[in-house]
């Protein structure tokens, strides 16, 4: 019988501590607020955004959503950056993506200043991640570092494995193959003009799926063996427009020996993830 991991009970678990951090931080007058910048009204977007001041309200943070008209000039939308970045009141700012076409090539990375950067895209952040630099005073990329997460309450091994990611994206593909070799695991990065995929993924132990392709991997990509832990980080909607992820759940779940569903798998664990970031700078204010 396959393991399913779901992150609820991870997640409950987290949220507990990080009321806890969140109250602390507020007897010490420090009252963690992030601020969300959307530009447009993208409808996935707007999901994710309203999840993410969910949450942080839940555990007592402050969010806003900053919601700029999506024929917002360039420079119009960078000078509502830097407002955020000097605003000594806001501890993390998240750039929503994608954004319209007519700001796409904006390296968002370099917008946020590093000490606001909860999502850990800047230079400064992805270079400490590079180094293993192991300070609370940079910060992680949130699905990346949610996978992790959910991986060790689980009870899953990362050092000495076999670890195949499948997408090369900064959000997720290039920092996780860092993150997991930091923990000891042996990482192949593939993508779309990786030769022979399937004879990587069925000698791997640990698969990890994100690419955002409904359904892309099925059971001819799966060792026979029933061993691997597969991690399937696809939001998808399926030909019945469903939410479904890159693995087919229903083909590849009993052939494994864990896998995560979706949803209710590495979604939510990414918006932990965010939550802790913030509250990290926030507790950085108290160091100043």
């Amino acid at each position: 019988m396959s393991q399913i991991l779901h992150s609820a009970s991870v997640k409950k678990l987290i949220t507990k501590g990080l009321k806890a951090e969140c109250k602390t931080l507020k007897e010490n007058n420090i009252f963690p607020q992030l601020k969300v910048v959307l530009v447009g009204s993208d409808p996935a977007s707007l999901i994710y955004t309203s999840s993410k001041k969910k949450f942080c309200e839940k555990i007592g943070a402050l969010c806003e959503i900053v919601a700029l008209d999506e024929n917002i000039s360039e420079t119009e939308f960078k000078k509502t950056i830097e407002q955020i970045n000097q605003d000594e009141s806001v501890h993390g700012c998240i750039i929503q993506l994608p954004l319209p076409k007519h700001l796409s090539h904006l390296d968002v990375g370099h917008l946020v200043v590093k000490e606001k950067d909860v999502d850990g895209f800047h230079p400064e952040n992805i270079y400490a991640l590079i180094a293993n630099k192991s300070d609370n005073k940079h910060f992680i990329s949130c699905t990346p570092k949610g996978i992790l997460t959910l991986m060790q309450e689980s009870q899953i091994q990362v050092s000495g494995k076999k670890v195949v990611i499948i997408g090369r994206s900064m959000i997720v593909g290039k920092p996780l193959a860092m993150l997991l070799t930091n923990q000891n695991a042996t990482v192949t990065l593939c993508h779309s003009h990786t030769e022979n995929l399937k004879e990587l993924t069925k000698n791997c132990d640990i698969l990890i799926s994100a690419i955002g392709k409904a359904h892309f991997i099925d059971e001819s990509y799966i060792s026979p063996n029933k061993n691997q832990v597969i991690i399937d980080v696809g939001m998808n909607t399926d030909t019945q427009g469903q939410l479904c992820g890159d693995v087919h759940f229903e083909k590849v779940a009993q052939l494994v020996s864990a896998i995560t569903p979706v949803p209710g798998g590495v979604g939510p664990m990414t918006i932990v993830s965010l939550a802790q970031n913030l509250l990290q700078a926030s507790k950085n204010r108290l160091s100043l």
